[in-house]
């Protein structure tokens, strides 16, 4: 928010308190403790009033380093709090001169002015990140008496901010408000589902505001130079992260507050759903599957939404016995087709459903500060919302869930969970304001710890709307709901790219959009772009998406992307197995792969498809795109071209075609099958090595085999392990055949 008129004046009814100095420091097991009154100290009278400042700088980890800015310490805790990593081996290096007390963690280091005016620096690799200057850190309060901390941060010329969560405008944040607070708003406006507090920069760090309530974000917008961030709050914490690259700034941040699991290689596959009001049964359900067979379109994972369950009665997690009166045995049929399936579920109980008054008897819904149940009839008539800060209210809702996966259900759509309310009392204590964005953790926390209960690490996976900081922890996430629109299919692509910026390592998205009915053309545009994403997902509103109720070219453009994907598994794979490990999303945005290219910092209508895939989706029927190429010679990875940049290209494509680039001096691995995601990645794959230079080693994963391939001369060698199982590819071959891993490898010289 907004607490100026203009830069010199403070707007009506608004009151600040800066700090001034430096009154002294003191160390306590490894932080530093400043103590800052916020007026000059000139004389003992000066002693006697406030409001001081209290920073606690600290460091949970090497390269990050908090501050914890406090007014009034008297305050009762109230949860809940992020789940924040730290380091039982971190020890900081803490130091003192005539002007400064400094602290170092790793790399980087804060650096405070003990003496002369306020002026907190950020410092590694020999320069200054950013700083937080006279009147940048202050105590506001509103015309109405709330109270807030407020810090402002340089920034520097030229520097660009990302992340903030899936947000939907420019990629790039400057001259952005970003409210942190959980919304059912579509993908067309400034609210969001997934709400972030924390943003990188292209300029060597990252912020993370360690405050699960609304946290008010004016990103170089109240003042150009500087990004502020506020909250009302007497205590606020706050992380900067240094990289140096983006990349390096993400894997510091999801170690700090938890890596992504691996999703199952299953769900990497295409996800069929029945859409959202259409009318269905087994029937429906078993043409679809039928129809999808019979044209050769390869399908993993079946959906069914909301009306599954009877209507008004969301969520009973009861088959509606009318439509579905053979549950088990329907899912046995299509487990028996090989498909996982996967049913719509959200954290609302209406108050028709029998869980209405079991979870009221028992205690386990939201209540009034009176006692009553918290209830409206948004969405579903006198629905209510389970207290999951109650143990025994998750443990009741996991028990309905383990009832269906016992049914035969692989795993859950976790829908919803952004509009709680703050006029209530939560069971643990909770404070309402910090909850409303919390408690989506809570919810697909629960429900993922049932999944990996039930169906083990390697299998757990949802498909969730609604996240925080940290909800990474629990894939997958798709963009909620977007428009039949080209305009819509591009700020789908932005809160993607915005979401990945933010610790989230896969992403989805509905193919075709979710509302209204795409043309045939939109469809088929957005079935590369679909495919081509992390997780892949035909789904609606009001229509089906089989791709054959649009035209036959539809069924023939689905087949090729599919297959294509599916063939490009062994390269997915490990891009996933890197966003686990590492937290480095596998959609990524140009500037993310090439931070020093400026020509880079604002693309946001294409991306890299784990490190050394360009993927540029087309956005009009007449295919018609225009995208940026990075320095090097770049091989079209579905026609064989080369394009040399840097510079920007203007081409056309059929909708059987996507410019699908591969990074110079890379090596793809490709799979032997086409009809399955979960297949033997190193059985038979090849691997297409493209622009190696002379004396080029490139070593590529594929499952547990490492594969070196080596250019030497005009002849490309690859080996397995053992260095003298090697084999080679001449100049003029065009690929060669050995034993390598479990099954047969082809090599390819690009």
């Amino acid at each position: 928010m907004k607490f100026t008129d203009g830069y010199w004046l403070l707007r009506e009814g608004v009151t600040a308190a800066h700090p001034a100095e430096v009154l002294d420091v003191t160390e306590s097991d490894g932080a530093l403790e400043i103590h800052a009154p916020t007026r000059p100290i000139r004389s003992r009278g000066d002693l006697m009033t406030g409001p001081v400042m209290t920073i606690n700088a600290h460091t949970p980890m090497p390269d990050v380093i908090g501050l914890t800015l406090t007014h009034f310490s008297g305050e009762q805790p109230r949860g809940p709090e992020f789940e924040v990593t730290e380091s039982a081996e971190t020890v900081p290096q803490i130091s003192y001169d005539d002007d400064h007390a400094t602290l170092t963690s790793g790399a980087l280091s804060v650096r405070v002015a003990r003496a002369g005016t306020w002026q907190v620096d950020f410092l590694a690799g020999g320069r200054t990140l950013t700083s937080s200057g006279p009147k940048s850190m202050g105590i506001m309060r509103d015309a109405s008496g709330a109270h807030y901390l407020r810090e402002q941060l340089g920034l520097g010329v030229g520097t660009s901010v990302y992340g903030l969560g899936e947000r939907f405008g420019p990629l790039v944040k400057n001259g952005q408000v970003v409210d942190i607070w959980q919304a059912d708003g579509g993908t067309c406006s400034e609210q969001a589902y997934k709400n972030v507090p924390f943003f990188l920069t292209d300029a060597g760090y990252g912020v993370f505001v360690d405050h699960p309530g609304k946290v008010s974000f004016e990103v170089a917008s109240e003042v150009v130079s500087r990004v502020q961030f506020s909250a009302e709050t007497q205590e606020l914490t706050y992380y900067v992260i240094y990289g140096p690259t983006p990349k390096d700034i993400i894997r510091k941040y999801t170690a700090l507050t938890g890596r992504p699991a691996l999703p199952p290689a299953w769900s990497f596959g295409l996800w069929l759903s029945t859409s959202f009001t259409t009318s269905y049964d087994e029937e429906t359900v078993t043409s679809f599957v039928d129809g999808m067979r019979e044209r050769e379109l390869p399908l993993s994972v079946f959906h069914f939404d909301c009306f599954w369950m009877r209507e008004f009665h969301w969520c009973d997690f009861q088959w509606d016995p009318r439509v579905f009166p053979d549950p088990e045995g329907m899912l046995a049929r299509l487990k028996a087709r090989d498909l996982r399936v996967c049913v719509w579920i959200n954290p609302y109980i209406a108050q028709r459903s029998p869980l209405f008054a079991e979870g009221k008897e028992l205690g386990y819904l939201l209540k009034r500060p009176d006692g009553s149940v918290w209830q409206w009839d948004l969405w579903q008539p006198g629905m209510a919302l389970v207290d999951f800060t109650l143990p025994a209210a998750r443990d009741w809702y996991a028990a309905k869930l383990e009832a269906l996966l016992a049914q035969g259900v692989d795993c859950f759509k976790t829908d919803f969970g952004e509009r709680v309310p703050v006029d209530v009392v939560w069971s643990d204590g909770s404070d309402p304001e910090r909850m409303h964005n919390y408690y989506t953790y809570l919810y697909n926390r629960t429900v993922f710890d049932v999944l990996r209960k039930h169906r083990g690490e390697e299998e757990a996976v949802l498909f969730a709307r609604s996240a925080t900081a940290g909800s990474q922890k629990f894939p997958v996430h798709w963009g909620g709901d977007c428009e039949a629109t080209y305009e819509s299919m591009a700020e789908s692509l932005r809160g993607g790219l915005s979401l990945g910026l933010s610790g989230f390592g896969y992403w989805s998205h509905d193919i075709g959009g979710f509302e209204g009915t795409p043309s045939a053309a939109l469809f088929k545009r957005w079935l590369a772009f679909g495919l081509l994403s992390s997780h892949s997902r035909l789904h609606g509103s009001s229509s089906y998406r089989v791709p054959w109720l649009f035209d036959e070219e539809s069924v023939d453009v689905a087949r090729h992307f599919i297959r294509l994907k599916l063939r490009l598994m062994p390269y997915l794979y490990e891009a996933a197995r890197t966003a686990h490990t590492e937290g480095v999303p596998m959609m990524r945005a140009m500037v993310l792969e090439f931070p020093d290219d400026p020509g880079c910092a604002h693309l946001e209508r294409q991306y890299m498809l784990g490190s050394d895939l360009l993927v540029a989706p087309v956005f009009s029927d007449e295919g018609d795109v225009s995208y940026y190429v990075p320095e090097g010679t770049w091989t079209d990875f579905l026609g064989g071209r080369t394009v040399t940049g840097p510079r920007w290209v203007r081409e056309k494509h059929g909708f059987a075609s996507v410019p699908l680039l591969v990074r110079p001096g890379a090596v793809i691995p490709v799979g032997a099958v086409d009809d399955r995601p979960d297949y033997d990645h190193a059985d038979g794959v090849t691997l297409r090595a493209f622009g190696l230079e002379r004396g080029a080693r490139v070593t590529v994963r594929v499952g547990e085999v490492v594969y070196t391939v080596v250019r030497e001369g005009d002849t490309l060698r690859a080996s397995c392990g053992d260095p003298s199982a090697a084999w080679g590819l001449a100049a003029g071959e065009r690929e060669v055949r050995a034993r390598a891993g479990t099954g047969f490898l082809s090599l390819e010289l690009g």
